[in-house]
């Protein structure tokens, strides 16, 4: 398995949904990130895992962390400069491959995580959805470069009468 972690016990489960329905079998809507991008469910491969820390004999028995997984770099739903913001805005969680990988271990219950994993994977490409201002390139004000030559022949003229003279 691909980018599989020592030590971290991967179960492929049927989840169900919190409204009852089985999640494979159902016709879910496209998750709608912005007014103009809508990813397919099927871009998002979900594993769950183990998770680590507190939890009792919950965190031994349930596999309720989730290990969401986005190809940001082949999705037929990302336009091409969305996509490269993502990866970049991404970093460390980001594969060789152009795989975006999300772990959410914060909560006991398996959907809470579930949640929570889409949810940041959404927030990042909605700010990455975002176009950068280009920086206008700007000039100093001949006033305030003069102002600045002034204060800086003023400190030099103090500095130079400071020399020269003999203290006895």
């Amino acid at each position: 398995m691909p980018g599989f972690m020592p030590g971290i016990h991967v179960f492929m489960l049927r989840v169900e949904d919190v409204d009852g329905r089985d999640e494979p079998g159902h016709d879910e809507a496209m998750p709608r990130i912005t007014d103009t991008i809508a990813i397919e469910e099927s871009e998002l491969s979900e594993s769950f895992v183990r998770a680590s820390g507190p939890g009792g004999q919950n965190v031994n028995k349930v596999a309720s962390a989730v290990q969401l997984r986005f190809d940001a770099r082949h999705s037929p739903s990302l336009p091409a400069d969305v996509a490269l913001r993502l990866m970049r805005l991404a970093g460390k969680r980001l594969t060789k491959e152009g795989v975006i990988v999300l772990i959410a271990q914060a909560h006991r219950d398996q959907a809470r995580n579930r949640a929570e994993a889409r949810e940041r994977l959404f927030d990042l490409i909605r700010r990455a959805a975002v176009k950068p201002k280009p920086r206008r390139p700007t000039k100093v004000p001949k006033a305030e470069r003069r102002a600045r030559l002034e204060g800086k022949k003023r400190r030099a003229e103090i500095k130079r009468s400071r020399s020269g003279q003999g203290w006895d």
